[in-house]
């Protein structure tokens, strides 16, 4: 089992990080964090049709290693 940190375990840590993060601000603060879950949400949903995420793309063009979920402006 590699631990090779690539594009698509980021995204996916990211997303968690942030749901996980707004779910606990809406819980101890107020429930309009709830809008950025709605966020993350459909953001992901998007990325598995069109294969598109802002995240994904940022990474990329940092150098992290691509992974296969997401095209990053190359064609596969």
């Amino acid at each position: 089992m590699s631990s090779t940190v690539n594009v698509d375990k980021l995204v996916f840590r990211f997303a968690g990080i942030f749901v996980l993060a707004s779910l606990a601000l809406a819980h101890f603060h107020h429930p309009y964090w709830l809008w950025f879950t709605t966020f993350v949400g459909v953001n992901l949903l998007q990325a598995s049709f069109t294969g598109f995420c802002p995240l994904a793309t940022i990474l990329s063009k940092l150098g992290v290693k691509p992974g296969v979920a997401f095209r990053c402006g190359s064609d596969l």
